[in-house]
C-alpha cells in the first residue's frame, strides 16, 4: 500500500479511502479522519496557540471483530504516520514483574526510527549504489600486491655511472610494465561493471567480512524497565567493546543488499535521523490501546487482577502528557494520538477510572456487522477474502469462481453461527472460508486438468458445510 499525502485529504477523501478496505463503521470512519484532519490544521495555526491544540483521543466501543484495530492500522499505513498497536493486558502496574507503560513510546521511536531511516537511506540510495559496485569489484578483482619501492633491486643503490644508467632503465621498464597492468586491470575492471549491471554475476559466490551483531548482554535480566537496563549497558559499553568482522561466503547478490545497507548507513546523517525521528513521534505518532476493557477491574485488591487499576493510573500521564527517556533521546506524548479500543462485553466504558474516562473525549461505537456486511466483505474490499483463495488457489493452477448465490450462502452461514454462538465478527468468515476450501486446498496439485475449474455456488457451499448446517454442535468452529 502507497502513503498517501492525507495533509492535502478532507476528512471525506479519507474516509473514502479507508471505505476500500472496511466495510461499514462510518461513525468511526470520520472520527478518525477529523483526528488526522485536526493535525494538519493545528500545523498552520499560530505558534502561541499550537501548543495548546492536544489531539482529541478516540474510545472505539465494538464487539471483536468488528473493524476497530483494522480502521487504525490502515489509517497508518496509508499516512506513513509511526504507529504502534499495543495491547493493554501486557502491562503491568510499576513494581509488577511485566512491561510498564512506557514501553509501548519506546516502540513507537523505535518504528518512527525505521520510517525516516529508510526515507534518509533512499535520498543517498544512488551514490550508495556507486559505492556498493566498487566494493563487489573490490572483491571480484582484487588489486595486485606488487612491490612498488624504487630500488628494489638495488637496496644499497649503485654510484656508478653505469650503474645508475641501467637502474634508471630497468626503472623505465618496470614503469611501463605497471602501466601496461593497470590498463588491463581497467579494461577487465569496466568488463565486470558491465556484467554486474545486466545481472549476469547474481549467482557467483564470494567471501565477504561482515560485522557481527553484538551479543545481547541484558537477556538474563527480569523485572521491570528491562529498556532502562538495556539503554544505559548499551551507551556504556557500546564504544569499548570491539566490533568483530566475520568471514561469510554469499551471492553477489546478497553482497549487494549487505553492501548497499552498509554503504547507505555510513552515508547517513543518523543525528539527524534521530531529531527527525523523534519529533514525527511526536507530533505524527499514533497509539492503539486494545483489549482497554480488560483493564477494568471490578475493584479487586488481590488475586490476578490486583494491578489492573494500577495499569489505568499508570497510562494517565502517558495519555495526558509526559516525557519518556528512550536511547535515542526524550520524547514528549503530549501530541501523541491515542486510540483505545476494547469490546466491553462483561464490563462498560465507565468502570474506567474517572480521570482516564476524561483522556478520551470522542467515544465511538462500532456496529455490529449484518449478513449484508459479511457478503461485501467477500467481495468489496481489495484484497478481499474471495480474492485472496483465488490468488492462492491459482498458484496450481485452480480457478475458483465464486457465484452470487454461493457468496450469500457463505454470508448468511457465517452469520447464523455468530448469532448462535460466539459472535466474532469478520473473524467467522476465515473459518468458513476455511472449511469450505479444504478438501479443494488439499487435492488442488493432484486435481486433472478438467476438474480445476471450480463453481462456488450454492449447491457446492450446502455440501461442503453441511455439517454446520444440520449440528447445533459447532464447537470446531468456534475460534
Amino acid at each position: 500500500m502507497t502513503h498517501i499525502d492525507m495533509d492535502i485529504m478532507t476528512p471525506r477523501e479519507i474516509v473514502e479511502e479507508l471505505n476500500k478496505y472496511i466495510v461499514g463503521q462510518s461513525n468511526a470512519k470520520r472520527a478518525v479522519a477529523v483526528a488526522v484532519r485536526n493535525r494538519y490544521r493545528r500545523k498552520l495555526v499560530s505558534d502561541d496557540i499550537r501548543e495548546e491544540i492536544y489531539p482529541k483521543n478516540i474510545l472505539m466501543i465494538g464487539p471483536t471483530g468488528c473493524g476497530k484495530t483494522e480502521i487504525a492500522r490502515r489509517l497508518s499505513k496509508l499516512s506513513g504516520a509511526p504507529f504502534v498497536k499495543v495491547e493493554a493486558t501486557k502491562f503491568t502496574e510499576i513494581g509488577y514483574v511485566g512491561r510498564d507503560v512506557e514501553s509501548m513510546i519506546r516502540d513507537l521511536v523505535n518504528v518512527s526510527i525505521n520510517i525516516v531511516k529508510k526515507e534518509f537511506q533512499k535520498v543517498v540510495e544512488e551514490e550508495a549504489s556507486k559505492h556498493t559496485e566498487e566494493r563487489l569489484l573490490d572483491i571480484l578483482l582484487p588489486e595486485s600486491q606488487e612491490n612498488t619501492s624504487g630500488n628494489s633491486f638495488f637496496p644499497f643503490g649503485d654510484m656508478s655511472s653505469k650503474g645508475a644508467e641501467a637502474t634508471s632503465g630497468i626503472e623505465k621498464e618496470k614503469e611501463e610494465e605497471r602501466a601496461k597492468e593497470t590498463e588491463r586491470h581497467r579494461k577487465v575492471r569496466e568488463l565486470f561493471r558491465e556484467k554486474l549491471r545486466k545481472g549476469e554475476l547474481e549467482e557467483r559466490e564470494v567471501e565477504i567480512d561482515i560485522t557481527a551483531s553484538p551479543t545481547p548482554m541484558v537477556q538474563v535480566l527480569s523485572g521491570h524497565n528491562l529498556d532502562d537496563i538495556d539503554m544505559q549497558v548499551q551507551n556504556m559499553l557500546g564504544d569499548i567493546m570491539p566490533k568483530k568482522n566475520k568471514k561469510r561466503r554469499v551471492s553477489i547478490s546478497d553482497a549487494r543488499k549487505i553492501f548497499l545497507a552498509e554503504e547507505s548507513d555510513k552515508l547517513v546523517d543518523h543525528d539527524k535521523v534521530n531529531e527527525e525521528s523523534i519529533r514525527r513521534c511526536e507530533q505524527m505518532g499514533i497509539v492503539f490501546i486494545d483489549e482497554v476493557d480488560k483493564i477494568c477491574g471490578k475493584g479487586q485488591s488481590h488475586g490476578p487482577d490486583v494491578s489492573r487499576e494500577g495499569v489505568q493510573r499508570d497510562l494517565l500521564p502517558i495519555v495526558e502528557g509526559a516525557t519518556v527517556t528512550t536511547k535515542y533521546g526524550p520524547v514528549k506524548t503530549d501530541h501523541i494520538l491515542f486510540i483505545a479500543a476494547g469490546a466491553f462485553h462483561q464490563t462498560k466504558p465507565s468502570d474506567l477510572i474517572p480521570e482516564l474516562q476524561g483522556r478520551f473525549p470522542i467515544r465511538v461505537e462500532l456496529d455490529k456487522l449484518t449478513e449484508n456486511d459479511f457478503k461485501i466483505i467477500l467481495t468489496g474490499p481489495q484484497n478481499s477474502l474471495t480474492k485472496q483463495a483465488s490468488a492462492l488457489l491459482g498458484v496450481d493452477g485452480v480457478r475458483l469462481e465464486f457465484t452470487e448465490e454461493g457468496i450469500s450462502e457463505i454470508a448468511r452461514m457465517a452469520f447464523h453461527v455468530n448469532e448462535i454462538t460466539e459472535n466474532i465478527g469478520a473473524r467467522r468468515l476465515h473459518t468458513i472460508m476455511e472449511k469450505l476450501l479444504d478438501e479443494i486446498s488439499f487435492q488442488a496439485p493432484d486435481l486433472p486438468e478438467h476438474e480445476k475449474k471450480v463453481s462456488i455456488d450454492r449447491n457446492f457451499v450446502n455440501e461442503k458445510l453441511k455439517s454446520i448446517a444440520d449440528s447445533r454442535d459447532l464447537s470446531q468452529y468456534i475460534l
